[in-house]
């Protein structure tokens, strides 16, 4: 298996951080990227697994950081906390459509004939479901404990925040404070009913799509993939529902090794996208 580090510039100049995994086949290419979620990474307990394993299937898989999700120089610290501040949800979506367009157009290897999938996590779903509604490139998409909303603070939280300027978030794995300014909130609150809505873009997305959930995710209840699959075109669509297993499938960080729930979304993933991405 292949590993390569790359570095992709945005048309901003803001440098995306880029790890790939295997080889693009000539013959049949076949490329899955995966979009990280909120306070997620390239680097993240199962994300390189997630690479290792689809290369083993004879994908050329992509994953990355987004330019201002914190991470710098060190792969796995949060220590960039003025671009984290500063992030929105439309700069996610222009990050990862300029993604799409690089491989597309052979950044990354023999690309004539390139089946693009897309695999979301949490946030990172919701990104995942705005951007392909927007680029037919993008022939399949599958969603980890995806958010059905980007709409996840009361007005009190949201009041106070335009007071401060800044809402704290805490890491929870590290216990560092983290702040984000308002940008974030004003992107939402600007685009909120058309082009940050996900309701729309699943409504409007007509391509397969595979939405795979935990049933006690302590982080984004099951109940939004259930109104994810509602909006979709049920002929294309697929709900996985995993039993017994939160936001992560029982991954952790650092990544402590695979278990069944884990394999059971994988090899879900890897099978949706092997009948979906033409090869």
């Amino acid at each position: 298996m292949m590993k390569k580090d790359h570095t992709f510039i945005a048309s901003d100049g803001e440098n995306l951080a880029i790890t790939t995994y295997g080889q693009i086949d000539p013959q049949h290419p076949r490329c899955v990227i995966y979009v990280h979620g909120f306070k997620g990474f390239k680097d993240w307990g199962f994300v390189p697994y997630i690479g290792e394993f689809l290369s083993r299937r004879k994908f050329f898989v992509i994953t990355f950081n987004f330019s201002h999700n914190g991470i710098g120089n060190n792969p796995t610290q949060f220590t960039k906390l003025d671009k984290f501040g500063l992030n929105t949800l439309s700069r996610e979506v222009r990050e990862l459509s300029e993604l799409i367009d690089a491989c597309r157009d052979g950044h990354f290897g023999p690309s004539k004939g390139m089946s693009i999938g897309l695999l979301g996590h949490s946030r990172g779903g919701g990104i995942t479901l705005l951007t392909a509604s927007r680029k037919p490139d993008a022939a399949a998409v599958v969603t980890w404990s995806s958010v059905a909303t980007f709409n996840r603070y009361p007005e009190e939280t949201k009041k106070k925040w335009r007071q401060d300027g800044y809402i704290k978030v805490v890491n929870q794995r590290t216990g560092q404070i983290m702040r984000l300014g308002l940008s974030l909130l004003d992107d939402f609150e600007q685009h909120k009913d058309d082009l940050l809505s996900i309701e729309k873009a699943v409504k409007s997305l007509h391509r397969p799509l595979l939405i795979v959930h935990g049933d006690d995710d302590e982080s984004v209840p099951v109940e939004e993939a259930r109104r994810l699959y509602g909006w979709a075109d049920r002929q294309q669509t697929l709900l996985m529902t995993v039993s017994g297993t939160g936001h992560t499938f029982d991954a952790k960080h650092p990544f402590e090794g695979t278990n069944p729930k884990l394999e059971e979304a994988l090899t879900k993933t890897a099978d949706f996208f092997g009948a979906h991405l033409p090869a």
